[in-house]
């Protein structure tokens, strides 16, 4: 056998003369080779495993101004979030405290309100007990002037308001209410056994009943306190009201006076 450095290869049917890549090259002759893959006709990486992850880009690299500008419109998204939330809480704070601001006015103005509307209504009853009393005041006047001869009913009354078991029973009177008592009251005198004495500190229209063991005020003055009380007023009887009034001549504004 014949050696040479390369192996003759026999030319293709057909053929006259052998082509120069019609020859098959041997391993041992290629000095670097790689395997041909299908996916290189894809454009994918020859390189690259199949079925194994390729490493991932990485990210592009931001200049100073735009990492400050992206810093920036955080800074601002946040500082918005902040103040609409503070914002929000200011707000519901101004609404309590300003509905407990309104309430407390509204609470002084019904009190305030309350007070006068007291106070208005205190002046009117007190103005209605002096109407009242002055009016009353004349009545009893004119009756005393009128229908002196009332005394004896009202010595009457004293004289049974004593307990039955009382004695030394005495009715004390005006003298110039003497006889109208004498005789207006005689059987109430007489069946208590109760003697009739004139007495001039008694003014007229009025009496007192002493026994031994109570007494009665049946004065005008004492009666008058007690109606006048009733009717809310203090007013006193004054001696001027002792006199009696003439019906004839005292209107009821010169008696309140």
């Amino acid at each position: 056998m014949t050696s040479s450095k390369f192996k003759n290869v026999p030319p293709p049917e057909g053929g006259t003369k052998a082509s120069a890549y019609a020859r098959f090259i041997p391993r041992e002759e290629l000095s670097s080779f790689e395997a041909w893959n299908p996916s290189a006709l894809s454009g994918a990486d020859p390189n690259a495993s199949v079925g194994m992850p390729t490493a991932e880009p990485e990210a592009p690299t931001l200049s100073v101004a735009e990492q400050l500008a992206a810093q920036l419109r955080a800074a601002r998204q946040s500082g918005y979030q902040d103040g609409y939330r503070d914002g929000l809480a200011a707000l519901e704070g101004f609404k309590q405290s300003y509905a407990a601001q309104i309430t407390a006015q509204l609470g002084r103005l019904v009190e305030s309100h309350g007070a006068q509307l007291d106070g208005l209504q205190q002046q009117l009853a007190q103005a209605i007990a002096v109407c009242a009393t002055s009016m009353a005041r004349q009545v009893v006047r004119t009756e005393l002037k009128v229908h002196p001869e009332l005394i004896a009913a009202v010595a009457q009354e004293a004289v049974e308001a004593l307990l039955l078991s009382a004695r030394h029973v005495t009715v004390r009177v005006h003298p110039d209410d003497q006889p109208l008592v004498a005789l207006g009251a005689a059987d109430a005198l007489q069946a208590r056994g109760a003697r009739l004495i004139p007495d001039a500190s008694i003014a007229r229209g009025g009496c007192r009943v002493d026994s031994d063991i109570a007494s009665i005020d049946g004065t005008v003055a004492t009666r008058w306190r007690r109606a006048s009380a009733a009717l809310g007023s203090e007013a006193e009887w004054t001696e001027a009201d002792a006199e009696p009034a003439d019906p004839l001549h005292d209107t009821p504004d010169e008696g309140a006076r």
